[in-house]
């Protein structure tokens, strides 16, 4: 019988102690005399939230496929149990088989959120495997990063073995294989490193070095060793129909975040929105057939018994088979009495005859998302919206029924005056007065509720807004401040709540996004003077970050609120993620003129990404 790493003494003086324990519904388990290789896939988070991460389940599944892999999971221990572990010295555990995380083969650590940089030395520490890749042991498991934050690696290079660039379904056999062969040869640790940074997708920071400029911005970017190639490029599944999907997700004995069944329609997005990481790395656009997702979604409410089933994409609503898929899962779900969650949707597409049928499941609250609230500054984001799509799409939603909305907007965008502030204000006003014209007084349900929150803008890599500037706290709160009292002064102000994100954790956010190399020390002084779980409010210290700033030499500023120049070589300039520089450079040109770019189902923009030969409406 499986021995549990943490005592039940121990279990019973912590919170939550179900994040530790394993055993749920469908956890994959295998002897391990049974495997050549054992992987533990990392989310550096708290449980909840990395057990609704859908990469690290489709990895799971994939991994747990091969015969000759076991891929168990951890998380971030909370901060009682953290404590116990560094006053016990009990190393951190997978929860599959509750062995020593530095037992295994990998370590594969998702890295979704620059925020969570610090928990990933929290993992690294606590599991007794050196924070810097250079000093580890030969016994070491490889870590290996992968996810959005990988696009940009520099920040975080010197903690990494590996990082894996791009969609890892299919890729990782090859390192595994590789790994294999390394160690039936008895070959050293650096060895299996240099033979693996030659694998398509993978990069390897120990044999690349950064020089930089007298006014510290980069100067180059060189390759160490001969044969390794000067550009990773990213690896794309072309066909997601080809793939496999996990059909027995895991279900876990307490409840998480996203706490149903997820269903990923598509990859990519056509819309081209200018601040929008993902939806250039994630390009070309790729769909799943209904019979595919049909069967998937089946099956998977079978394993789990979840009473929810969400559709999972970028944009949901640009699904072109969204109408045959949604009237099959609507008869489906109807039988089994199974909720349909509908995220990503756009205003302008939103149908009326599908909200009318999801409600009919179950009615909740709708959320769009139309980032800023004047026109001119949607046409600087491409966001390809106008007040009419988005009046027109709220008309409808009220006309089926609906009196909950949430609006998502972002504040500090370039070339944003005060005035584009306010707009927030006056849309959702507008939005509230559509409800009470629109829906007559013996129809309603009660008042209209509209939940207005604003993130500040983080230009990210990879972006046509990779130039601009950012921000600082004190104009985000400036802004924050103007949105605020215009929401004061709207007539239905009592139907409209406003919210803002943090402005400390934004700007660090927004120094990690572009940052290079220099920072891992800024990161791992953090760490070591107490800072992790950033993400978490509660846990962060803002006047430490600046204190390790300071000693470290680094200016905040040079990060964030620094103009770049068209030419300037960025630390992520060695990855290639299919979409042009060119390309990228000049959509921020077009931003500046507040011009406006086709999305890709109206006209090829030539962005570069139909280089993989792929894509519903890549040029073939």
């Amino acid at each position: 019988m499986r021995k549990l790493a943490l005592s039940d003494e121990i279990l019973l003086t912590i919170d939550k102690p179900a994040r530790y324990i394993g055993q749920e519904i469908n956890a994959v388990s295998k002897n391990v005399s049974d495997v050549d290789i054992r992987f533990v896939m990392c989310f550096p988070d708290v449980y909840e939230i990395g057990m609704s991460h859908l990469g690290i389940q489709i990895l799971y599944d994939r991994l747990n496929r091969y015969d000759d892999v076991w891929c168990e999971r951890v998380y971030s221990p909370w901060m009682d149990l953290d404590e116990i572990l560094r006053k016990e010295q009990i190393p951190l555990f997978a929860l599959e088989s509750q062995d020593p995380i530095r037992d295994f083969d990998f370590l594969g650590i998702t890295l979704q959120y620059e925020m969570c940089y610090t928990n990933v030395l929290q993992i690294l520490d606590l599991s007794g495997i050196a924070l810097r890749a250079k000093d580890r042991r030969e016994s070491d498991p490889i870590v290996i990063g992968g996810g959005p934050c990988s696009y940009n690696p520099e920040p975080i290079a010197d903690f990494f073995d590996l990082f894996y660039i791009g969609e890892g379904e299919e890729g990782y056999r090859a390192l595994l294989d590789l790994y294999k062969e390394c160690k039936a040869a008895g070959l050293k640790r650096v060895d299996f490193l240099k033979k693996a940074a030659k694998l398509a997708g993978i990069y390897c920071p120990m044999f690349y070095e950064a020089h930089y400029n007298e006014d510290g911005t980069l100067k180059e970017f060189v390759c160490l060793e001969e044969g390794l190639p000067e550009r990773i490029e990213k690896t794309l599944i072309k066909d997601l129909n080809e793939v496999s999907y996990p059909k027995n997700p895991i279900v876990p004995y307490m409840r998480v975040t996203q706490d149903r069944v997820v269903l990923e329609i598509q990859r990519g997005c056509i819309r081209g929105c200018r601040f929008c990481q993902a939806g250039m790395l994630y390009r070309p656009v790729r769909e799943r057939s209904v019979d595919y997702l049909m069967d998937y979604a089946t099956t998977m409410l079978d394993a789990t018994g979840h009473e929810e089933i969400s559709l999972s994409s970028l944009s949901s609503s640009d699904y072109s088979h969204l109408p045959e898929l949604m009237d099959r899962l609507i008869d489906e779900c109807t039988k089994r009495h199974v909720n349909i969650s509908l995220p990503s949707l756009r205003i302008d597409a939103f149908s009326l005859d599908v909200m009318n049928k999801v409600q009919d499941v179950k009615k909740s609250s709708l959320t769009f998302a139309p980032e800023a609230g004047s026109q001119r500054m949607r046409n600087v984001i491409n966001k390809g919206l106008t007040v009419d799509d988005i009046m027109g799409g709220a008309k409808m939603a009220f006309s089926g029924g609906w009196n909950k909305v949430k609006l998502y907007f972002m504040l500090g965008l370039p070339f944003e005056t005060d005035e584009d502030a306010v707009a927030i204000a006056e849309l959702a006003d507008q939005i509230a007065r559509l409800y009470y014209e629109t829906v007559p007084k013996e129809e309603r349900t009660g008042k209209v509720q509209i939940t207005a929150s604003s993130s500040f803008f983080i230009p990210k890599p990879f972006t046509p807004l990779q130039w601009a500037p950012m921000g600082t706290k004190e104009d985000f709160l400036h802004k924050a401040d103007v949105v605020k009292s215009a929401v004061l002064a709207q007539l239905n102000k009592k139907s409209i709540r406003y919210m803002y994100h943090e402005a400390d954790v934004s700007v660090l956010e927004g120094v990690f996004a572009r940052g290079d190399r220099r920072l891992s020390d800024v990161i791992e002084k953090a760490y070591k003077k107490g800072c992790f779980y950033d993400a978490w409010g509660e846990y962060y210290h803002h006047d430490v970050w600046l204190s390790c700033f300071e000693e470290c030499g680094l200016d905040v500023d040079f990060y964030t609120t620094r103009v770049r120049k068209e030419d300037e070589l960025f630390p992520w300039d060695f990855i290639s993620c299919g979409v042009t520089k060119a390309f990228l450079l000049r959509e921020w040109k077009n931003a500046a003129k507040n011009q406006v770019t086709p999305n890709c189902s109206m006209a090829c923009s030539g962005c570069g990404a139909a280089c993989y030969g792929t894509g519903e409406y890549c040029p073939k």
